[in-house]
């Protein structure tokens, strides 16, 4: 057999392509089309009944499948001479694997065709109803244009009807029309005229003035009237409307007014009262010049005058008030069935160094001590104490010095119980007295606390008997004030006193409801450098998690994170629980109230409205607003005292607002501390930069400075005084205010002279020859010169003889000769007195 028709060509064996391929081109919305290439693939099922009939020449699949023991020899090809050998059996297994793989293979190409294929006539439905809706969009645009064009059409027909425009005649003098314009007016004449039938109304044809130039155009230029463009331009319904309301003097209905509820505040401009209104500002200022009140659009007026108004434009006013944003953040009462017990809050009291931070290391089994400056507490701390009943109790540890009044006021407030420690040997102090009156302001119970009974001098029952003359009358004196004698260094009766704490919180019964958004009082707030502002909050009222937005005085921000007392990162802070909150978007000041809000904008918007507070405040400080007559008189009394300026950094925002406290105290009429800047965290370029403007020092409390504003400070020359103890920073400012006070003068009494005679002597003038009546003159000293009990001069003593040689002092008795500086006129018989001055340096 052969493989090709002609035996002398050679037949390469080729797959032809199952796919056809077509363009097909797509319409779409708005005149636009689009080319895609089709493929069109053939489906080929391999021994299926399709490709039987397919096949013009089935193969006898029985003959080619059946054994033979030995193929005959194929006959020789009658033209080609090629004699096919007969296939092995290694080449027929070879042959039958191959067909196999390629009917699997083949199973898979269809199996995925038949995927595509659903694929595309999915993709061509969806193509094909986007065509059509496109087609549909566009048929109901072709006809909305068709009927307004109609609509226009007969709308301008009509109008010329009935203006009587239908037809003019020619004037005389008119140039006769052309051929292409006769033809051109013909129809637009039979068109006015089947208009005209159609209205059922004859036209009353009228003679038309007679026009020199072209008609002048007239109407709006419109789309239709663009396309028209060789037709006569016709004035509109609309205007012919108009012009009918004129001619008959119509007016236009008015509309009935709408009368608004306006919110007015305490100040308001006049554009947003007319906008808040939906009036014209132009008729507000017009009722306001009415009134006698010349204003502009963006003047401010107050709140009565913005009532008035309103009220006069026929609207109802709701006065409200800027605090009004801070309504509902605090002191919502809770329901009784949610409260649940609660930790008392107890805070240590006392003066300083009698044992407060000491006692409660004892009951902390911490060392707190060791780490203040000095010994003393110069820090508010907040601590969570398990009992040895498993009862917690928080203790807030409040500084004894005298510049913190307050701190311990602070720590009153927020309390459940007072602990006033008192030192045996000591007894009452005035600290001591302080902290009474704070616990007695806020209302809190007191546990006396004497300590250090373990010294040779203790006395406890004379601080039990001092405590008398203060209202603080305890149990064992018939009172009902408790009190416990304890040792914080021995750790005597510390459990005890525990005990106390316990019993009176059962009294008390503290409960708060933990299911609700927190509430809590900033107990002491600072800048550390790696964390961002960090405030140390006691919670008092609901649960504090990571992630709310809190608001704390003018700062705000989202909880990032919530420290406990011993360090460590806690999900939850519950009633009565202190925590260091990380997130604040700024440094808050000790002593705000912290409360969760629901959202950044309310948040932004009480913020907003407390910095805008205390921006008006330091402005009426700064420009000395006079409020009242005392201040008034306070003003008077200090305009002319000088002042010691100084910026001060402080690590926390208790201890700066202790050092500006004491400072204030510090002042008198004569001279004050006056603080340029105050803040909390280290001594940066900005600081330097300030006090080197000012000429001033800088004042760091437990801070330092960075490299580049050290830098900066010896480049211009600036002090920065470090300091960890704060009475001696006091005394550091106290000296140096000191010095700026006037000195004072004060006269010592010498002596007393009578004037005998006066010698006049060539070259030196007047010599008074005296007598010594008492004390001792001196050369230089300063004299008076009496006369009849008037002093007439005052001066210098120049020269003092004895005889004829100067002496540096004569005594009583004695006589002298005396010369003035200055000073010729003198008689005899007048009085000589002679004194010291003395130069006294002044202190605070």
């Amino acid at each position: 057999m052969s493989d090709t028709k002609n035996p002398g060509e050679k037949k390469t064996l080729t797959l032809k392509p199952r796919t056809e391929t077509g363009v097909v081109r797509q319409s779409f919305s708005h005149g636009r089309s689009k080319s895609v290439v089709v493929e069109k693939i053939k489906r080929r099922t391999i021994g299926g009944p399709a490709d039987v009939k397919a096949e013009p020449a089935p193969v006898e699949a029985p003959k080619a499948a059946a054994p033979a023991p030995k193929a005959p020899p194929a006959p020789p090809a009658p033209k080609s001479g090629v004699v096919l050998r007969t296939l092995t059996e290694e080449e027929m297994a070879a042959r039958a694997s191959a067909l196999a793989d390629s009917r699997v293979r083949e199973a898979e190409e269809r199996k995925q065709a038949e995927e595509e294929a659903k694929r595309r006539a999915s993709r061509e439905y969806i193509e094909q109803a986007e065509r059509e809706a496109a087609e549909a969009r566009k048929r109901e645009e072709d006809a909305r244009h068709k009927a307004e064009e109609e609509q226009k059409r007969k709308a301008g027909e009509v109008a010329k009807k009935r203006l009587g425009d239908d037809e003019k005649k020619p004037a005389p003098g008119a140039r006769p029309k052309l051929e292409a314009e006769a033809d051109d007016e013909a129809p637009r004449t039979a068109r006015r005229a089947g208009a005209g039938a159609g209205a059922g109304r004859p036209a009353t044809a009228r003679p038309a003035a007679p026009r020199a130039a072209p008609p002048k155009e007239r109407g709006r230029l419109t789309l239709v009237t663009a396309l028209r463009a060789d037709e006569v331009r016709e004035r509109s319904v609309a205007s012919f409307r108009r012009r009918t309301q004129r001619m008959k003097g119509h007016v236009a209905e008015q509309k009935e007014k709408l009368t608004r509820e306006v919110t007015i505040p305490d100040a308001i401009t006049i554009q947003e009262l007319a906008n808040r209104m939906s009036e014209r500002a132009v008729d507000v200022i017009r009722l306001l010049m009415k009134q006698g009140q010349m204003a502009t659009i963006n003047d401010v007026i107050d709140a009565d005058t913005a009532q008035l108004i309103a009220e006069e434009m026929g609207h109802t006013a709701r006065r409200v008030s800027e605090s009004d944003v801070e309504e509902g953040l605090f002191d919502v009462a809770d329901d009784e069935g949610a409260l649940e017990s609660r930790a008392p809050v107890v805070t240590v009291m006392g003066h300083v160094d009698h044992g407060k931070t000491s006692l409660l290391d004892a009951i902390r089994q911490a060392d707190v001590v060791s780490g203040e400056a000095g010994g003393i507490t110069q820090h508010i701390g907040a601590y969570q104490v398990t009992s040895a009943s498993g009862d917690k109790v928080t203790f807030i540890d409040t500084p004894g010095h005298a510049a913190f009044t307050a701190m311990r006021a602070r720590g009153a407030k927020v309390t459940d119980i007072v602990i006033l420690v008192v030192a045996a040997d000591d007894g009452v102090m005035p600290q001591t007295v302080e902290a009474i009156h704070h616990a007695k302001a806020a209302k809190v119970p007191i546990i006396v606390a004497i300590n250090k009974i373990d010294k040779p001098g203790a006395t406890p029952d004379r601080v039990r008997t001092e405590l008398l003359q203060h209202e603080i009358q305890v149990e064992s004196l018939g009172g009902d004030v408790v009190d416990v004698e304890v040792s914080a260094l021995k750790k005597t009766n510390i459990d005890k006193l525990l005990e106390m704490v316990a019993l009176q919180a059962e009294i008390l019964d503290l409960k708060a409801n933990p299911d609700r958004a927190a509430e809590g009082t900033v107990i002491e707030a600072k800048l550390d450098r790696g964390r961002g502002p960090v405030a140390t909050v006691l919670v008092q009222r609901g649960t504090l998690h990571p992630g709310d937005i809190v608001v704390a005085g003018a700062e705000w921000g989202r909880v990032r994170a919530l420290v406990s007392d011993t360090g460590a990162a806690v999900q939850t802070a519950g009633p009565s629980t202190p925590v260091e909150v990380l997130g604040f978007s700024g440094t808050p000041d000790a002593g705000d109230r912290l409360a969760v809000v629901e959202n950044e904008a309310r948040a932004r918007e009480i913020t907003d409205y407390r910095q805008r507070q205390k921006r008006e405040k330091s402005s009426a400080r700064a420009t000395g607003m006079r409020g009242s007559l005392e201040q008034m008189m306070a003003q008077a009394k200090t305009a002319g005292r000088k002042e010691f300026a100084l910026v001060i950094k402080a690590d926390v925002q208790g201890s700066l607002e202790a050092i500006a406290g004491a400072l204030d105290k510090l002042g008198t009429d004569e001279v004050g501390a006056r603080v340029l800047h105050s803040g909390v965290g280290g001594i940066s370029e900005s600081d330097v930069t300030l006090a080197e403007a000012s000429g001033v020092p800088i004042i760091a409390f437990n801070v330092r400075a960075n490299k580049e504003a050290r830098e900066a400070a010896e480049r211009a020359g600036i002090e920065i005084r470090y300091y960890n103890i704060i009475y001696d920073l006091i005394d550091d400012v106290k000296k140096a205010m000191s010095g700026l006070l006037p000195p004072t003068l004060r006269e010592t009494m010498l002596g007393n002279a009578l004037i005998l005679e006066v010698f006049k002597v060539s070259k030196v003038g007047n010599i008074a020859g005296c007598r010594v009546t008492d004390g001792n003159v001196e050369r230089g000293a300063s004299v008076r010169l009496i006369r009849d009990n008037v002093v007439v001069h005052e001066g210098k003593l120049s020269q003092l003889k004895r005889f004829k040689d100067d002496v540096k002092e004569v005594s009583a008795g004695m006589e002298c000769g005396m010369a003035f500086e200055n000073y010729q006129d003198m008689r005899q018989g007048d009085v000589i007195e002679c004194y010291r001055v003395e130069t006294i340096q002044r202190s605070l």
